[in-house]
């Protein structure tokens, strides 16, 4: 595995696929098995209610171990992290595949996600650093690509699979894929460096492991028990007291896990706290758009699988040349234009209606997905260009962290809005969909977008005043030389 850097650079798009098409696989998994979820519970004889935690522990495990593998990549190399990640995942598919009981396939889906989240935690620090500043827009927007696809792509690939093949396969067929990763990333990644004598933060990670899966699970399970239950506002009360103690301790931790000075570069901060308002505005219509489909306009499970298509093949096109543009221009001005073209599309899907004609939702679709591509990749790059040498692997990690605590988080508040206002509207309580009164979904459905779209608006705004900044940084440095 030892390269020159000459190399490295030569082989970057080489690396790029390589890590990128892992990235696509764990990311993938997160969503690929909702649809299989019926017939691994007939076949394994438990019921939906548990089944769902094969979804559950994947994403616990992720979002609480993310930032742990990040900083070991700092600490070890991310390289070398990334490969051990690549490992584990595909060991973890195959054991998934094979499993023949419910609990050895919860046990084979948490050491899936242990790979998945040490491969998710340092792929962006590898690609920051193989990439020259005038390319990396371009590549991490490829990067956001095989997120975005991985993420959207689950349903109906899983669907496909399931009908043609068994449940099972939404597994095994990582396998193959894990192997040519290995093999390949053995050959062409970048070589591992340690940094010696760095004492790792391990009791910051515990902290942080269970205030993040506490927060995760309760936002999560809160869709089954309800947010008023003793369980989940136990769950939300634990993670506020890890949480604190998890900052406290880190700020006095001379090698912390998470380093609070980070977050003194506000153009770091305004980034990702940007990229989490978009993740939660987004992931509002990914939960709401499949119930207007099916039930609203009454469109078959295939049919609704091809509409939701549109937003990741449009994003397949966009961010890539977002990124690049990115390169060419900067980013500011990107972001910006992103997040208002997101928050017009999000208004525009609030006026949709029982007798919209699909042809009007696929344009409404198009206008959120091409300013979501704008978006992403330009944010990606401002978040991962400002991060020290030694950092880019939290940094990255920290990105993946708040991509998937916003797409929880989106979903959550979508449900919570939704139902609230259809009971509001009706006049009782209402958890589920009301055969024969589309009105009521309707009523819900327009608070979500709208409030989805104020969201963007807030993020519109930061990315307006992170520009403006930048701007006047640019003006007085000109100014310095000048004189």
């Amino acid at each position: 595995m030892e390269q020159t850097n000459e190399k490295v650079y030569k082989n970057r798009m080489l690396i790029l696929i390589n890590v990128v098409l892992l990235t696509f696989m764990a990311t993938l998994d997160s969503s690929i098995v909702n649809v299989a979820l019926p017939q691994m519970s007939e076949l394994l004889s438990v019921s939906s209610e548990a089944i769902a935690w094969v979804v559950t522990i994947y994403l616990l495990v992720v979002v609480g171990t993310i930032l742990i593998f990040g900083r070991l990549g700092d600490f070890l190399g991310k390289t070398r992290i990334f490969l051990y990640g690549v490992l584990v995942f595909t060991a973890g598919s195959l054991l998934c595949g094979i499993s023949h009981s419910f609990l050895q396939l919860i046990i084979s889906r948490g050491i899936q996600a242990l790979g998945a989240a040490a491969a998710m935690g340092t792929n962006q620090g590898i690609i920051t650093q193989v990439f020259p500043v005038n390319e990396r827009g371009k590549a991490l927007g490829i990067s956001g690509t095989a997120v975005a696809l991985g993420s959207m792509a689950g349903p109906p690939l899983g669907g496909f699979i399931i009908h043609s093949f068994a449940w099972e396969y939404i597994f095994l067929i990582n396998v193959p894929i894990g192997i040519i990763v290995y093999i390949l990333g053995i050959k062409i990644l970048p070589r591992s460096k340690k940094v010696a004598g760095q004492p790792f933060d391990k009791k910051g990670s515990v902290l942080f492991f269970f205030s993040i899966a506490s927060l995760f699970f309760s936002l999560i399970m809160g869709r089954n028990y309800g947010y008023g239950s003793p369980l989940i506002l136990g769950g939300f009360f634990f993670f506020l007291v890890s949480f604190f103690l998890f900052l406290y301790l880190e700020s006095r931790t001379e090698v912390p896990l998470l380093p609070l000075s980070l977050f003194r570069n506000s153009l770091f901060s305004i980034s990702i706290l940007c990229a989490f308002l978009s993740f939660v505005a987004l992931s509002c219509s990914t939960i709401i758009l499949p119930f207007y489909l099916q039930d609203t306009l009454r469109y078959s499970p295939t049919f609704t699988g091809i509409i939701l298509m549109v937003s990741p093949v449009i994003l397949a096109v966009v961010a890539p040349l977002s990124g690049y543009l990115s390169d060419k221009i900067g980013s500011e001005i990107l972001t910006f234009a992103g997040l208002c073209l997101t928050g017009i599309g999000l208004c525009l899907m609030s006026t949709l209606t029982e007798g919209t004609e699909i042809s009007v939702l696929v344009v409404y679709l198009a206008i959120m997905s091409v300013g979501n591509g704008l978006f992403q990749s330009p944010n990606n790059s401002i978040t991962m260009s400002t991060a020290p040498k030694n950092m880019l692997g939290i940094c990255g990690s920290v990105n993946a962290l708040i991509r998937n605590l916003g797409m929880i988080s989106g979903v959550s508040f979508a449900v919570i809005i939704l139902y609230s206002r259809m009971s509001h509207f009706i006049g009782y309580n209402v958890s589920d969909y009301i055969k024969g009164r589309d009105d009521v979904f309707i009523y819900g459905m327009r608070s979500v977008y709208l409030i989805a779209a104020a969201v963007c608006g807030i993020g519109a705004f930061l990315t307006a005043v992170r520009l403006f900044s930048q701007k006047r940084k640019r003006h007085a440095s000109v100014n310095l030389e000048t004189n």
